[in-house]
């Protein structure tokens, strides 16, 4: 009589900027997809405080030696288990074949590798939310990918920048007020932002052969543009801390919205037609949310 055949654990789909760990054991189903994403943040001291949960999505918790670990679970039709970790604490999607069992193993499993990088994303967050710029004469911050430095110039009639030195130029005196330099610099980020931007979208627009119907700067703390059905964009003017390359991904991302309001595979065949890198640079985006920038 032959043997029945092995069982074999479901694939864990784990991926962080720097690191991606494939799991040991094959699919005992379909065969695994992409990794998912791991990103975000989450305190390790204290469970997440509860927050409503989507349709279909249940709270558990497993122990992991001394401490317990909350998470949110769902099951999709991914062919993987995929772990993603963000401001609302562990989220696990699993195949609908998947055991329950099968899941709380793979967490064992990979315990040290998800507290590790729960602890770094944690390090990652309390280390750039305690620096703040120094608003005075010297002060340093990014600007389309590269750092340039503020200088005092009480001589100066006018503000001015030099993209050789990244030196931007206030006319301001030696001592002055903090708040004073903290505004002319992010007026002049937003003013900056306001032109390149509308730049790239009028050259994005006429290579999709679309048009928009008006454009505006965005402050909002979680998305980095928007497209309405009517033809209107928003841009975040924090984006004019990135590279170009990052900027034209979104600017390309939006306008792509005018042939697909939607994210399905014909979207991002539009946004590839375009805008061929939108991979990595899609990657970057999701691994430096708004909230990470530095503080102005």
């Amino acid at each position: 009589m032959s043997k029945p055949p092995s069982r074999q654990r479901p694939a864990v789909a784990l991926d962080t900027l720097q690191l991606d760990l494939p799991f040991e054991h094959a699919p005992s189903s379909p065969p695994a997809a992409a990794p998912a994403s791991l990103r975000g943040e989450v305190p390790l001291s204290d469970p997440v405080k509860p927050a409503p949960l989507p349709d279909g999505m249940r709270l558990r918790r497993i122990v992991l030696g001394a401490r317990s670990l909350d998470y949110r679970f769902k099951r999709s039709a991914r062919r993987t288990i995929g772990f993603c970790i963000d401001a609302t604490g562990l989220t696990i999607t699993a195949p609908r074949w998947v055991t329950i069992a099968d899941i709380e193993s793979a967490i064992v499993d990979k315990q040290n590798w998800i507290l590790r990088k729960l602890a770094e994303w944690q390090t990652r967050v309390e280390q750039r939310a305690l620096p703040r710029i120094e608003w005075q004469d010297g002060a340093e911050l990014p600007f389309l990918g590269k750092t340039i430095r503020v200088y005092l110039n009480p001589a100066a009639s006018a503000l001015s920048f030099d993209a050789e030195s990244g030196v931007l130029a206030l006319a301001l005196p030696a001592l002055a007020d903090a708040q004073h330099i903290k505004d002319r610099v992010q007026g002049w980020l937003q003013s900056e932002a306001r032109r390149i931007f509308g730049e790239r979208l009028a050259a994005y627009a006429q290579k999709l052969g679309v048009e928009f119907r008006s454009y505006a700067l965005s402050s909002a703390a979680t998305r980095w543009g928007s497209c309405s059905s009517d033809g209107k964009i928003r841009l975040n003017w924090r984006l004019i801390h990135f590279p170009m390359s990052i900027i034209d991904y979104v600017v390309a991302h939006e306008l792509a919205h005018l042939r697909e309001m939607n994210h399905s595979p014909r979207f991002w065949q539009t946004v590839e037609s375009i805008f061929p890198e939108f991979r990595e640079a899609r990657h970057t985006l999701k691994h430096h949310p708004p909230d990470l920038l530095p503080a102005l």
